[in-house]
């Protein structure tokens, strides 16, 4: 009976349109009087305890950084040295894009603030050289997600702070399973363009190269400080954070001289908008989530899939098939805000690695931020590139696929995570 209760009012009051946020929070005082300890002291002390945990201090420094980054001129060398290594080759571009959305992904932790910037920058200038504008806005959509999976992401920290894990593991053992969705990408890339009739671009020369490389030296040392600095135990995420954000205001003000003072005041009011929304929805979220715990239903759950807990992979099978619709229709912070309170016990229980598992969820959840009907990252291409959604989805449909390939393929064999993590660790 919780369960159909927690699930029934959580739709219902999504369906009439409420926010997310107000949703969860109705959704928490629901389960709280059927359970009978509704008491509006403790609801307020749910909410202002979780927004007050420390690791959660990383996410406005990890925005605060993206947005330095992006105003700053980092984002912009990174795609330079892109364009320098691979804008020769056939469909060039598209490698372009998935090389700088790898390393923009390994600076700001946003798939939404990598979506802008490489729309923004990249998009034009495909559709100028005559890439079909469709299936290069699906290519940066899909590139953009890298975003929460490639350390530093803010999902993983989200995801650390609501069900438990080790922040730092979760980074860590992210890098692999990007790059490997990073090539996925790339061989479906090269297949839709193998016969493309769009004139090569010149090759760049070894001194132009070498040139970009230099002018984009101070943008790449940022990933190997943070992902260094975690492995060696050298900062915490949340420090990694502070690095993060001193560093990029750093580089973009002294070294490169491209972002004035002046302009702190705009890129600090974006920070605080987009922190205050995310941070609304962790605290929304806290209420639910704690009654989760009290109603103990990860443990009516495991009651009802009691024939998978002896099958772990089979269970995270299933488990990866659940979410999918529910990824598909809700955005990615509610969803694992409200999700991973229920299933990492539950696979805990079962004997699955809780850090693999993680990475598994994060990318099941990072999927659907460029999957119909909410596609939340579609929605910033169709917005900065001035694209119809319709047409973005068929674009980005052959680049849906490869993903979802992937994330079969880590649930098929575990050690494709398990293996690499246990390197870092």
């Amino acid at each position: 009976m919780t369960i159909i209760l927690f699930i029934s009012s959580l739709l219902a009051t999504m369906a009439i349109g409420m926010p997310i946020a107000y949703a969860l929070l109705a959704c928490g005082v629901v389960l709280m009087w059927h359970i009978g300890l509704f008491d509006g002291q403790i609801l307020a002390q749910n909410i202002l305890s979780s927004a007050g945990s420390f690791p959660l201090l990383a996410i406005p420094l990890f925005i605060l950084a993206g947005e330095v980054m992006n105003n700053g001129g980092l984002s912009r060398r990174i795609i330079n040295l892109a364009i320098a290594m691979f804008g020769h080759l056939r469909g060039g571009l598209g490698y372009v894009v998935i090389f700088a959305g790898v390393i923009l992904a390994s600076l700001s932790g946003s798939a939404l603030a990598d979506a802008a910037s490489l729309t923004a920058l990249l998009l034009p200038m495909m559709v100028m050289a005559g890439y079909d504008k469709s299936k290069a806005g699906g290519l940066i959509a899909a590139s953009s997600v890298l975003g929460t999976i490639i350390p530093p992401s803010i999902g993983f920290i989200i995801l650390g702070v609501a069900s438990g894990l080790s922040i730092t593991k979760l980074f860590l053992s992210g890098i692999v399973p990007g790059i490997l969705i990073a090539i996925a990408l790339s061989a479906t890339w090269w297949l839709s363009s193998r016969r493309s009739t769009i004139a090569l671009s010149p090759k760049a020369s070894t001194g132009q190269r070498v040139k970009a490389l230099v002018d984009s030296f101070w943008a790449l040392l940022l990933p190997v400080i943070i992902v260094v600095g975690l492995r060696f135990g050298v900062v915490t995420p949340t420090e990694a954070g502070a690095v993060a954000a001193i560093y990029a205001l750093l580089v973009a003000t002294v070294i490169y001289r491209e972002l004035k003072l002046t302009d702190l005041v705009n890129i600090l009011f974006q920070t605080a908008k987009t922190t205050a929304a995310v941070m609304f929805l962790v605290a929304a979220a806290a209420v639910p989530a704690w009654m989760i715990s009290l109603a103990d239903i990860p443990g009516q759950i495991i009651g009802l899939i009691e024939p998978l807990m002896n099958h772990p992979t089979l269970l995270v099978a299933v488990i990866m098939l659940l979410m999918i619709p529910i990824s598909m229709t809700m955005d990615l912070t509610p969803n694992v805000l409200v999700l991973s309170p229920i299933f990492v016990p539950i696979v805990k229980a079962a004997g699955v690695d809780p850090i693999y598992f993680g990475v598994l969820f994060m990318i099941n959840c990072s999927i659907g931020l460029i999957t119909p009907p909410v596609g939340t990252v579609l929605n910033v291409v169709c917005g900065v590139g001035k694209l119809k959604f319709e047409d973005l989805v068929k674009g980005a449909f052959p680049m849906i696929i490869a993903q979802f390939l992937v994330l079969a393929l880590l649930v098929i064999f575990p050690d494709l995570v398990l293996v690499p993590a246990s390197w870092f660790f």
